[in-house]
């Protein structure tokens, strides 16, 4: 077969990979941002009730909030300490039951200790997630499209939240906080079966590794393309691998600058769904009502990411990211203007574009910035420094409702420390890298065929 072969259109096994690789992925992000939103759909339970789990205040609802996201900073860090060597498909599948375990354990918890242990555990495992599915779907979906399908799947995160609040809203009187904390645990019996069947590993990753043939018999099953001589001659060019890679010249300053936005988005996402029905509830609205903003919130990041994710893959991530950090500072300071309810509800969506659909668009880019040798690495470093930033969100929150302090400060806080990310983004230096994902159009790799 020729080599142009590789450039024509992808055959009927690689759509239906593409398909599977991102349902899937979708899927168990989703479950990264149910557990995100649930515990701030909960809080108000907690707290009024002592009975619960004992007697929580608001600096301690805080601290609880931050428990999950210390664990999925270690679980990043530690899954991207070796995901670059162990693969993609592994850890995901190892993380799956992992952070299935934890919701269902924290749904058996019977005081704030067990409670804040429990969190900390599935977090290990929602860390674990971050810093390989990024890399895998960098790695198995057209080149093209790559933002796109980022988006898709962790979009995952405010469809995620959404569930969450919607199950709270219709369920939580019924089935209780415990009740919300099993339906966390349903990935281990409806994903893991489908994810060991379909999910494959990535021929890029296997080739990097020198695994060539287990890279060749994974193409000819899936059909995703391998990567091209001039990918690997670059590859080859990176001697090193993991947090070595990061710390090289060549990706050492964007690593800084880029770990500094993730820390900004999360903080900003952190902080708003962990507060936001607290904050809307001491305003006025009824349980229910405070409720409604995570929806919108949640509802106007999935569409906002997905329109930004289109520009993104037509002019690059990174003035799509600093314009979405603006969008968030301008929504975040109108929140204190006391606009009518439809007003401020359309506010609450532009404002889940900037935080939760920028922290999104912020995995597209990280994944695409770097090599295959330091593809996991870079989004764990990402994921991981990032939620110290997450840790802080629901820390400042609860400092503030704690003092008495006006909810305007809050949101004062927050547009400020969005407009510090957009003018990080700006400084990211552009990575010298040619490895633009597994579907890079051009030559074959030298000994294994175009096509299966």
């Amino acid at each position: 077969m020729s080599p142009t072969s590789v450039t024509s259109p992808p055959d009927a096994r690689y759509s239906r990979t593409v398909t599977w690789t991102i349902a899937i992925a979708t899927l168990a992000i989703l479950f990264d941002g149910y557990d995100l939103v649930v515990y701030g759909t909960i809080l108000p339970i907690l707290m009024d009730d002592s009975s619960q789990l004992g007697s929580i205040s608001a600096g301690q609802a805080g601290m609880l909030g931050s428990y999950a996201l210390i664990g999925v900073m270690v679980g990043a860090l530690v899954n991207g300490a070796v995901g670059d060597y162990l693969g993609r498909r592994r850890l995901m599948l190892v993380n799956i039951v992992w952070f299935s375990a934890g919701m269902g354990l924290a749904a058996m918890s019977t005081s704030v200790e067990m409670f804040a242990a429990m969190r900390f555990f599935t977090g290990i495992g929602i860390g674990g997630l971050l810093a390989t599915t990024a890399a895998l779907v960098a790695e198995c979906v057209p080149a093209a499209k790559k933002n796109l399908y980022n988006a898709i799947v962790y979009s995952g995160v405010p469809a995620g939240g959404i569930l969450a609040s919607v199950l709270a809203i219709a369920f939580r009187d019924a089935i209780g906080w415990r009740g919300l904390f099993w339906i966390g645990a349903l990935p281990v019996v409806i994903l893991l079966p489908l994810a060991l069947v379909k999910l494959p590993e990535s021929p890029r990753w296997l080739v990097s590794r020198g695994r060539l043939g287990d890279a060749a018999r994974v193409h000819a099953t899936t059909g995703i393309p391998m990567p091209t001589e001039a990918d690997l001659a670059h590859e080859r060019q990176i001697e090193k691998v993991g947090f070595a890679a990061l710390a090289t010249r060549r990706y050492a300053p964007g690593t800084a600058l880029l770990g500094i936005m993730s820390f900004v988005g999360l903080m900003l996402t952190y902080g708003l769904t962990t507060w936001l029905p607290k904050i809307m509830q001491d305003a006025g609205y009824n349980a229910k009502g405070s409720l409604l903003f995570l929806v919108v919130l949640n509802g106007g990041a999935v569409l906002g990411t997905l329109i930004a994710s289109r520009f993104a893959d037509r002019r690059g991530p990174q003035r799509v990211v600093a314009t979405t950090f603006g969008l968030a500072a301008i929504a975040l300071i109108l929140f204190t203007m006391g606009f009518p309810i439809a007003v401020l509800l359309a506010l609450v969506a532009v404002a889940g574009t900037g935080t939760i659909g920028t922290q999104v668009l912020i995995y597209g880019f990280v994944s695409n910035y770097y090599a295959t040798s330091a593809r996991a690495t870079g989004v764990a470093w990402c994921a991981g420094f990032g939620r110290l930033g997450g840790i802080f969100g629901p820390i400042i929150g609860g400092a503030i409702v704690s003092a008495g302090l006006s909810n305007s400060i809050t949101f004062y806080i927050f547009a400020g420390v969005a407009v510090l990310g957009a003018a990080v983004t700006l400084f990211v230096p552009q990575a010298r890298s040619r490895d633009r994902g597994a579907t890079t159009a051009g030559a074959p790799m030298m000994g294994v065929p175009a096509t299966a």
